[in-house]
C-alpha cells in the first residue's frame, strides 16, 4: 500500500470517527432537550392537578361558611371571582396565573378571617375536614410549584449552556416560566393557614 492510499484510508477513518462523535453528540444533546421539555410540561401539569383540586373544594367551603355567615356575602363574592379568575387564567402565561393565584388565596384568607367570628362555625365538622383538605392542598401546590420551578431551571440552564444552545436554537427550544408570586403579593407569598 503506498504511503498516499493510506494517507487518504486515515483521513477517512478521522472523517468518519469525528462524523460519528458528532452525531452522538447532537443527538444526545437533543435528546436531552426532549427529556427536559417533557418533565417541565409534566411538572405543570401536577401543578394544575393541584390548583383544580383547590377549585373543587373551594365551592364546598364556601357554602359551609354561607350556612353560618349569611350576611357576610362581600367576602363570598370574592372568593367566587378569585376563583373564577384563576380557573381562567390557566390558559394565560404562568405570571397571569401566579397573579390570579395570588388573589385567589389573598380571597381565601379573608373568607378564614370572617369564619373566626364565628365559633359555632369553627366546631363544624364539615368545615374543619374542608380545612384540613384546603390546608393539605395548599401544601401539594407549594411543593408541586416548587418542583416545576426547579424543572424549567434545569432546562433553561441546558438551553443557555454552549455548546447545547447551538442546538437548542435549531430545534427551536425555548425557555420557559417559572410559577413565581408577585412581588407585591406579599401577603398571598404564605399559603393559606387554614388552622384555628
Amino acid at each position: 500500500m503506498t504511503s498516499a492510499k493510506r494517507n487518504w484510508l486515515i483521513a477517512i477513518v478521522i472523517i468518519v470517527v469525528v462524523a460519528g462523535s458528532l452525531y452522538s453528540f447532537f443527538k444526545g444533546t437533543y435528546n436531552q432537550f426532549v427529556t427536559l421539555d417533557e418533565a417541565v410540561k409534566s411538572s405543570w401539569a401536577q401543578v394544575e392537578n393541584q390548583l383544580q383540586r383547590r377549585y373543587d373544594l373551594i365551592p364546598n367551603l364556601v357554602e359551609t361558611v354561607k350556612g353560618y355567615a349569611a350576611h357576610e356575602a362581600s367576602a363570598f363574592e370574592n372568593v367566587t371571582k378569585a376563583r373564577a379568575a384563576a380557573m381562567g387564567a390557566g390558559s394565560g402565561t404562568h405570571a397571569e396565573q401566579a397573579q390570579a393565584e395570588n388573589q385567589l388565596s389573598g380571597a381565601l384568607k379573608t373568607l378564614f378571617a370572617v369564619s373566626e367570628a364565628y365559633p359555632d362555625l369553627k366546631a363544624n365538622q364539615n368545615f374543619l375536614q374542608l380545612q384540613k383538605e384546603l390546608g393539605d392542598t395548599e401544601d401539594k401546590i407549594q411543593a408541586s410549584r416548587r418542583f416545576y420551578n426547579t424543572t424549567v431551571m434545569s432546562l433553561n440552564t441546558a438551553l443557555q449552556s454552549f455548546p447545547g444552545n447551538l442546538i437548542a436554537s435549531t430545534f427551536n427550544f425555548a425557555q420557559m416560566d417559572l410559577f413565581e408570586l408577585g412581588a407585591d403579593e406579599q401577603a398571598a407569598k404564605q399559603p393559606v393557614k387554614v388552622r384555628f
